[in-house]
């Protein structure tokens, strides 16, 4: 796996504990350094911050602090969060692209670079870590940013954790953790289940989720930590998203067509990985992780049957199996090169997954929402093999510099099993590769002041639904498409100002060759081509500031310019031979609002009364390449407060929380191009959120 992590091995403490900010050390290039140290952008969310106060289910509750970043939960559980960093990964329809996603350093996002962060079992996370800029490049494909989640390590003495929720439209949640060290094992285990109604018609969902980590000491030198992760949803109601006029005319009713269709997701993932950690000498150690899992989806889409009568049709049902796993060998050394602190780490990774898709009519005669007629069955196989290196070396106390550089092979194979005389075979294969290099350079004039530079390459290779069809409806995977470059730069400063501040403040630039965009979507059917280049351009700032004793105030700001450089034309029909709409230089890409700000201020010690108050504005945003739909920008304000105590080993904690609390009405998510205009997913309006945790020692 790629060398430069967000990985603290100590955090920020909670502010609503009223403890001072603690220094955050990263292990860049795997290897713990103060992240004050090191040319990059970096974020840990303490774990506590994604739970108190908070339904402790989704990213999006919690990691608005995280300038660069922009996590939306559309109230839609058959669809992923959203998510983009700096503006990359914006454009997705579904899951995460663009951004890779980790948990315990075990890959969630495919070989193609698509993930999921619905599988992350918040209530065991210790911290969730953000890495952006030029040195996420070095995960491979897809990286214009990453996501860690990280399991706490079960610790002594044992703590047995009970949470209960309950909330406006039928939400609920209740989970248990169990932690302990005994003798030379470690464990944290954890189960949450959580169920709501939804604020519109046919939005219920349900899921039940467990995360497990055990850790255990070979001996003095070696470890072993497994870990397993356990996702069912079943029916998760999917009410899509509406247009314009119906937003307009009530943000709260469901697509007809999701009530006409019954359109409904089920999901669920078992995966475990095994992680082993030897120190061979005083100066080298070797980490060997390994992997596996499988994943279901059964997806009922609205596609019109009308749609479906053509013969190239994949139907309305979506049936994916997917086995995936793969591995990491990494050897690390660190010592003194004339004098001077060296570290380097050298690695290879595979990674693979085979998915069995399958596509049926989502009618049998006049009956809608059911599985019909057997019209897709392939096998899509993607691979890939990474070597990667990176090296740092502080060569006087103020100056230290990272390089580093990944090379990645994708290797893509479709294998047709649907062959018929009106619906050619559409098999193929095509290898990617490319190199990514990267450096930084930090320099420390004061000891509260740190400045820093870093360059680096990246690229995103198709995805393997994106090959699936050519535009102009011949048989074969998509060939025409290559990978997107990227050239990312970006210029920081960090301030660090005793225990009680500390601030980021970073420009980035990224200039993208070869961006891949939809040419057409039409009857399910979505096919792409590269359109040019793209430039994300920006400015991002942080701030943490306990500036009284039990007062905590948290700023965040973004804003990126996200534009096509180069017209394109894109497609209004299917097949589509000739591209005819054009989209002109200047058009502002997709999904990405140009300000998003967000600040939170927090009052409270570790028992006691605890109080908060956030809000966050987010910019207009378009809908889609030709910028004719946008969703309008809005702020929107959360309170939330309650009371901590303890009595004898036991602790309890009760909280009360109002989300949207002026009652507005705006957009949640934006379903970028869709075909029928229906881009926008509600958010509900004033809702309350009760719950308790007792913690038993």
């Amino acid at each position: 796996m790629a060398a430069l992590a967000a990985t603290a091995a100590a955090r920020a403490s909670n502010g609503a504990n009223g403890q001072r900010l603690s220094d955050i050390v990263v292990t860049a290039t795997r290897i713990a350094t103060p992240a004050f140290d090191v040319p990059a952008s970096i974020t840990s969310v303490p774990g506590a911050d994604l739970r108190d106060d908070n339904l402790g289910i989704n990213l999006a509750e919690s990691m608005h602090s995280v300038a660069g970043l922009l996590v939306r939960n559309q109230y839609d559980y058959a669809q992923d969060q959203q998510v983009s960093i700096r503006g990359i990964g914006a454009g997705s329809p579904f899951g995460v692209r663009g951004v890779r996603i980790y948990q315990d350093g075990i890959p969630q996002s495919g070989p193609d670079g698509q993930g999921q962060v619905s599988e992350f079992n918040l209530g065991s996370a210790e911290r969730v870590e953000v890495l952006e800029g030029p040195f996420s490049a070095l995960y491979g494909n897809s990286s214009g940013g990453v996501i860690q989640i990280f399991t706490a390590d079960g610790a002594a003495p044992g703590s047995l954790r009970f949470d209960l929720g309950y909330g406006s439209f039928g939400a609920e949640r209740a989970g248990v953790d169990a932690s302990d060290a005994v003798g030379k094992f470690r464990y944290n285990l954890n189960f949450t289940h959580f169920a709501w109604r939804g604020f519109r018609p046919h939005q219920q969902a349900r899921s039940e989720s467990f995360n497990g980590k055990v850790n255990y000491a070979i001996g003095r030198h070696s470890s072993l930590t497994f870990v397993a992760n356990v996702l069912s949803r079943p029916d998760s109601m999917d009410a899509q998203g509406l247009t314009a006029a119906e937003f307009a005319a009530d943000p709260n009713q469901t697509s007809a067509a999701a009530l006409a269709f019954n359109t409904r997701k089920t999901l669920n993932q078992q995966e475990g990985g095994l992680i082993f950690k030897q120190q061979l000498t005083a100066h080298q150690s070797l980490q060997l992780m390994g992997y596996y899992g499988h994943r279901t989806v059964l997806q009922y889409l609205s596609i019109p049957v009308g749609a479906q009568f053509a013969p190239a049709s994949s139907g309305g049902v979506v049936d994916l199996h997917r086995n995936f796993g793969g591995g990491d060998a990494r050897w690390t050394l660190q010592r003194h090169l004339a004098g001077m602190p060296f570290s380097l780490v050298a690695g290879v990774s595979y990674d693979t997954q085979n998915e069995l898709r399958r596509g049926f009519n989502n009618f049998i005669g006049h009956t809608l929402g059911v599985e019909g007629t057997l019209r897709r069955d392939e096998n899509d196989i993607a691979r890939n093999f990474d070597e990667y290196m990176q090296a740092s070396l502080a060569f006087s106390r103020r100056w230290r510099l990272m390089v580093g550089v990944r090379h990645s092979q994708v290797k893509f194979i479709t294998q047709d099993h649907f062959i018929t005389a009106l619906n050619g075979n559409d098999s193929g294969e095509v290898t990617y590769t490319a190199t990514s290099p990267v450096a930084g350079l930090m320099y420390a004039p004061l000891h509260w002041l740190h400045l820093y530079a870093a360059f680096g390459q990246g690229f995103r290779t198709p995805l393997a639904s994106e090959l699936a069809y050519q535009p102009d409806g011949a048989p074969g995977i998509n060939l025409a498409l290559r990978p997107a470059r990227s050239n990312n730069g970006e210029i920081g400063a960090k301030f660090r100002v005793g225990h009680t501040l500390y601030a980021n403040v970073a420009a980035f630039l990224t200039h993208t060759n070869d961006e891949i965009v939809i040419v057409s979507d039409s009857g399910g059917r979505s096919t792409y081509q590269n359109a040019g280049r793209t430039r994300r351009s920006g400015v991002q700032a942080s701030l943490e500031y306990h500036f009284r004793p039990h007062w905590r105030l948290q700023l965040a700001y973004t804003y990126v310019d996200a534009i096509y450089i180069d017209a394109f034309h894109t497609c209004t029909r299917v097949p589509c031979v000739t591209p005819t709409q054009l989209i002109p230089s200047g058009n502002r890409l997709p999904g990405v609002p140009r300000n998003n700000a967000y600040a939170k201020i927090t009052w409270g010690g570790r028992l006691g009364w605890h109080a908060s108050l956030s809000g966050q504005y987010l910019g207009s945003i378009p809908a889609n390449e030709i910028n004719s739909a946008f969703a309008s920008a809005y702020s929107v304000f959360n309170l939330s407060g309650g009371y901590r105590t303890t009595f004898g080993r036991q602790r309890l904690e009760a909280f009360l929380r109002v989300n949207n609390f002026l009652n507005r009405h705006y957009v949640a998510a934006v379903i970028v191009n869709q075909s029928s205009g229906a881009y926008f997913e509600p958010a509900p309006g004033i809702n309350l959120l009760l719950g308790v945790t007792l913690t038993l020692r």
